[in-house]
């Protein structure tokens, strides 16, 4: 398994994550490819910039697809760059994946609905795997739980909750990232998924005002 698929099953688990803003979750997804690709030396960073490396050897096919989308030319891309557009609908190229390797089946459930439909994990060694990777409290995977606002300040209602969960990673306490390029991407993830959310609020904002000028207030 690779971090995006665990990070993906870790959202869609309901005893393992919290229900997850798709945008934000692709941001993450798309954060985890380049730290995947760091570990098998498909890329390296140059600052902030993802240099292409010597050809991989990389089994999953999604990983292959992201290897294959990198900026191959000079300046190349910088990590933040890459989250915008690989990241765009990446949760669903991922759940399309998942459903067609068996890894989903719909039901209805009171979890993230992704698309039209419930869909839910079915239970198989990747799932289980995760789910261990998350209540080992692994640092990357907790770093990108929380970017991805899968617990933690930005789901209050569940706060109460956390505190009688043993596997529930301590979101006051910054994962320890001794990978100082692993750091920069996790940093980037974060920054990108604080501006999409700064995004959403003017526009919610501008739409408030502008239905205000129509309804004369």
């Amino acid at each position: 398994m690779t971090t995006p698929r665990d990070l993906l099953i870790v959202a869609m688990d309901g005893e393992s994550g919290r229900p997850a803003d798709r945008g934000s979750l692709s941001l993450a997804l798309a954060g985890a490819e380049v730290i995947d690709l760091l570990g098998a030396r498909a890329v390296e960073l140059d600052g902030d910039r993802i240099v292409p490396g010597g050809p991989p050897a990389l089994d999953d096919p999604l990983l292959r697809a992201a290897e294959s989308a990198l900026t191959r030319q000079e300046p190349y891309e910088s990590v933040e760059d890459w989250l915008w557009r690989r990241g765009r609908d990446l949760s669903s190229a991922y759940l399309t994946a998942f459903e067609t390797e068996g890894q989903l089946t719909r039901q209805r459930r009171r979890l993230v609905s992704f698309r039209a439909g419930d869909v839910a994990l079915v239970d198989s060694p990747a799932r289980r795997g995760a789910v261990d990777r998350w209540e080992s409290h692994e640092p990357v995977l907790v770093a990108l739980a929380t970017a991805a606002g899968l617990y933690g300040e930005p789901l209050d209602e569940a706060a109460e909750t956390d505190e009688d969960s043993p596997n529930t990673p301590d979101s006051s306490n910054a994962p320890d990232i001794a990978d100082d390029e692993v750091a920069t991407v996790l940093a980037a993830v974060n920054d990108a998924v604080m501006e999409l959310e700064a995004v959403r609020q003017r526009r919610s904002i501008e739409d408030a005002a502008f239905d205000n000028i129509w309804r004369g207030v």
